[in-house]
């Protein structure tokens, strides 16, 4: 059910991540390159594979919780275990803007590393929504 708000919000996410990968850049290096999350899959660091790899699974988790409308408590288990991996994400990204090398020369981060952030939020406002439908059914389900 696309209608409701929660799989608005879980849309918006899952795209965010899957588009955000392509298009926004992460930072730019000391040659003046553009680095973006697809260029981590063919870097030798197993780091910024995994970046670029929580980058689908996040996406993932919150396409598949689009689909989950029936099932409420799973789909709020997906929106939390998205929200982790955003965590992650994030805390991996962070680490790379603090380390990337040259930084003294070059400190330019590019909007890419704002994505984590924003899903986390789509997603904690689609939580909050499938609590709010989820109480109103147990609430129908009492005056029965």
């Amino acid at each position: 059910m696309i209608q409701r708000i929660q799989s608005v919000y879980l849309l918006i996410a899952t795209v965010l991540s899957v588009v955000g990968v392509f298009f926004a850049d992460l930072w730019k290096t000391v040659d003046g390159d553009v680095f973006f999350a697809k260029n981590a899959l063919s870097s030798g660091n197993g780091m910024l594979i995994a970046m670029a790899l929580l980058f689908f699974v996040s996406a993932f988790f919150t396409f598949v919780a689009i689909f989950q409308y029936k099932k409420r408590q799973l789909q709020f288990v997906l929106g939390r275990l998205s929200i982790l991996i955003n965590f992650i994400l994030l805390g991996i990204l962070v680490y790379f803007t603090q380390n990337l090398s040259g930084e003294i020369n070059v400190s330019e981060k590019g909007i890419g590393l704002l994505i984590p952030v924003f899903c986390i939020v789509l997603v904690v406002l689609a939580n909050k929504a499938i609590k709010k439908d989820e109480e109103l059914v147990k609430s129908v389900d009492r005056l029965r």
